[in-house]
Order: structure tokens, then C-alpha cells, then sequence
């Protein structure tokens, strides 16, 4: 356990800053980003989370306020706009209970596990924090909420039930450059409250039930942004035999069987991963022989099935992200056309293709097109039936927030 008072404290003493008129605009509608170059006069420097309050050009008066991060491009990330407000834990715990409130309808169907804060949508810029049943996970992307990590700690013990509260940290976080293990005594992993050292939780999604690993494995554990995407699956399976690519611990897989699949191929490059699956099958009580898992690279997966001639009538495809920066976004287009051509040589006539895609920088009309055109191309016909966006626990505040999209569409030539 982390003592939390040995932490770095923020200044007393905040940062004064003007910006560009486009910045205090955008800055008015309510975007959560300034950007290392849109400041125009700053008072001081100050170290990630000292509170940087940016004042109009016009008469000086209150704009916003937010963390100061030094080290990041987005050099100040906005916690409230127009009216002044103290950043302490009572403002942590009213953006808490507001996040909370958002959620209720996830609790009458069935759920336990979901994104309990998404980010700069709930207030919380370049942090999250996930729910497993009684086990929250809270995940930074930025050295800039180490100071305030006690005031949010003690918001969450007010208003939020749970036993164990687990620490995850960005990569950028563990790199060498920032060593925040060395400069904060942080790691990843790390139980700041409760005591579960086998990270593993259980929770239940849909009335479901998973297991996660919340300490080891990817992101936070679990993908709660397909949940939406996982139950439009379940209702088209029912007979059909199921390709479940990039399966991960089984989402699409348990809702697959759910919903009555005739059985599910699922390829995973993680076997431990995979392990997961299995067990996410037999203990929602399905027949493990309906399930073949593949431990292989996705691309040389479904390539050993087309050369098996094997044929499904429904192609999940879900990758990780492939485009995190604009230097990527060529090879990312290429792969998703590359994915795309291949589910379909699985695909059998008038099987459903579900194809997805969490790379931000991709907007949802280019991934559709790509989508389309890539099927065109390959001289395949598809009727699109239907595009989705996040669930409900992700919500879109701004532009940036939205990075998941899919579609569904039906093979007919």
C-alpha cells in the first residue's frame, strides 16, 4: 500500500494564463484540451498539477481551470469552465455522484461491470475508472492527478461502494522517460485499496457472468465499450456458426453462445487470454465443445482457416487500435482492408459481418467507407443493417472522445 500524503502536493500559488482567441472559444463551447501552443502569456512555470486558470482576453474575467501538464502537447487539461470552483474533494465527489447518476440505467439491466468515469465526459480528464463488481479500477494517463490522487481517493470512499480500488497506468506512465515507479513509487497494478493479489475479479455484464484480470491484463480487464455491440451480436446468432476474431477473454464469444451460436471459433494471440475465454464459457454454463480457440496472430489465424476452406456464418472482427498516430494511419487503413477482405473469405452468403474499430484517429464515415469500399474491391456485395457508436458508460463530451465505432452488415453476393 502507497502512503498517499508522501505524494507531491500542487502548488498553492496557480498558474495565470491568456490563450489564443480559437483556443478560448473552443475553451467557451466547452473543449477540454489546451494545447502547448495556444498559450499565449502564462505567469510562471509549474510543475504537472498545479492548477493553471486560464482568464479571457476581453476583461480579464475567470474562463477556466485545470491541470497543468508539462509534459504532455495538451498542456492544460480543463476541469470547469465559466464559474469559479475550489478543485478539491468535494468537486471530485459532485462529478463522481454526477457520473454515478448517468450509469443508473446500467443497473436495471443486469451489469456489475462498466466504466464508472470516462474521462474529460465525466470531468476527469486523462483518467478513467472501471467498476468489477466491488473492485474499481482507476487508470491515469498523465503525472498531472499524482497530486491529487488523496482528494480523489477520499471523493471515491464518500460516494462510491466498493472493497478494493486497483491503480493502472498508461504506457507512456511506465516508460523509462517518465519512471513513475522511481520518481512516485507507483506502479501498475498496484492495490492502493483492499487486498486482492491475484487481480482477478468476477462481475456480470447482461446477466452474464466474466472474469477479469484487473492487474495484468489489457486496459483495465474487460472492453465495457462493446457491450452495446455485444448484445446487437447475441440477437443475429441463434444457429449460426461464429468467427470470433481478436476474442481477447471471450465478450463476443459468451454473448455469441448466448444467443444460441452453433458454435464459435475464437482466435486470440494471448493463451492466457484464451484461458479466460474458456472459463468465461463454462461458467456461464455453455458446452466447451462448441468452442475451437486458435492461440495465433489474427491475420495468420484466419488465414490457416481460408486455406481449410472453413466458412461461417457470422465474422466478428474487433482489433486493438492500429492507428495512435498519424504516422500509422497508412499501414492501419491497409490492415483494416486486409481484415476486411479476409472475413468475408470466411464468410459464407448472407453471413453477417461485424467489423469494428477503436482508432480514434480513423473517423466513424472514413471507417464505414473503408469498410464498404474494401468489400467492393475484393468483389464482394454488402448490405449494411446497421452502425453503432459506444455504450451508454462511455459518453461523447467533445469530438475526440469518440474512437469506437462498428458496423453490421449482411453478405448478399
Amino acid at each position: 500500500m502507497i502512503n498517499l500524503d508522501q505524494l507531491p502536493q500542487r502548488s498553492e500559488k496557480n498558474i495565470s494564463v491568456r490563450v489564443k482567441s480559437a483556443a478560448e472559444r473552443a475553451v467557451r463551447r466547452g473543449h477540454p484540451w489546451v494545447f502547448e501552443d495556444s498559450i499565449v502569456k502564462q505567469s510562471h512555470l509549474g510543475n504537472g498539477g498545479d492548477l493553471a486558470v486560464i482568464y479571457d482576453r476581453a476583461d480579464n474575467n475567470f474562463l477556466a481551470v485545470g491541470l497543468y501538464d508539462p509534459l504532455s502537447p495538451i498542456r492544460i487539461k480543463v476541469l470547469q469552465t465559466l464559474q469559479p470552483i475550489r478543485i478539491n474533494q468535494g468537486f471530485f465527489a459532485d462529478k463522481l455522484r454526477a457520473a454515478q447518476a448517468k450509469r443508473q440505467p446500467l443497473i436495471s439491466t443486469e451489469t456489475t461491470g462498466f466504466r464508472l468515469v470516462y474521462g474529460e465526459s465525466d470531468g476527469f480528464p486523462a483518467l478513467i475508472i472501471d467498476r468489477y463488481g466491488n473492485t474499481l479500477v482507476l487508470k491515469l494517463y498523465t503525472t498531472a492527478w499524482i497530486p491529487h490522487l488523496k482528494p480523489l481517493i477520499q471523493a471515491l470512499e464518500e460516494t462510491v461502494i466498493f472493497d478494493d480500488l486497483v491503480l493502472r497506468l498508461s504506457r507512456a506512465l511506465q516508460s523509462d522517460r517518465l519512471n513513475v515507479a522511481r520518481l512516485f513509487g507507483l506502479r501498475d497494478g498496484q492495490q492502493l485499496i483492499g487486498d486482492n493479489p491475484s487481480g482477478q475479479v468476477e462481475f456480470v455484464e447482461n446477466g452474464l457472468l466474466f472474469q477479469a484480470d484487473v492487474i495484468k491484463g489489457h486496459k483495465t480487464g474487460f472492453f465495457f465499450d462493446q457491450r452495446d455491440n455485444r448484445s446487437k451480436a447475441r440477437e443475429l446468432t441463434k444457429g449460426r456458426r461464429v468467427l470470433d476474431v481478436f476474442a481477447y477473454s471471450g465478450g463476443f464469444t459468451v454473448y455469441a453462445l448466448a444467443g444460441g451460436a452453433r458454435s464459435v471459433t475464437a482466435i486470440d494471440v494471448s493463451e492466457p487470454a484464451l484461458e479466460t475465454l474458456k472459463f468465461n464459457v463454462e461458467t456461464n454454463g455453455f458446452d466447451t465443445d462448441q468452442v475451437d480457440v486458435m492461440a495465433a496472430d489474427a491475420f495468420e489465424g484466419m488465414r490457416q482457416l481460408i486455406a481449410s476452406k472453413r466458412k461461417f456464418n457470422m465474422v466478428i472482427v474487433d482489433p486493438p487500435a492500429f492507428a495512435n498516430s498519424r504516422a500509422s494511419m497508412r499501414n492501419a487503413v491497409l490492415a483494416y482492408r486486409r481484415l476486411v477482405e479476409m472475413a468475408l473469405r470466411l464468410l459464407a452468403n448472407d453471413g453477417i459481418l461485424v467489423m469494428a474499430s477503436c482508432s480514434s484517429r480513423i473517423n466513424a464515415d472514413m471507417f464505414y467507407q473503408l469498410v464498404t469500399r474494401s468489400a467492393s474491391v475484393a468483389g464482394y456485395e454488402l448490405e449494411v443493417l446497421e452502425k453503432t457508436s459506444h455504450a451508454l458508460d462511455h459518453p461523447i463530451a467533445f469530438a475526440e472522445a469518440e474512437y469506437l465505432k462498428a458496423v453490421f452488415a449482411k453478405l448478399t453476393s
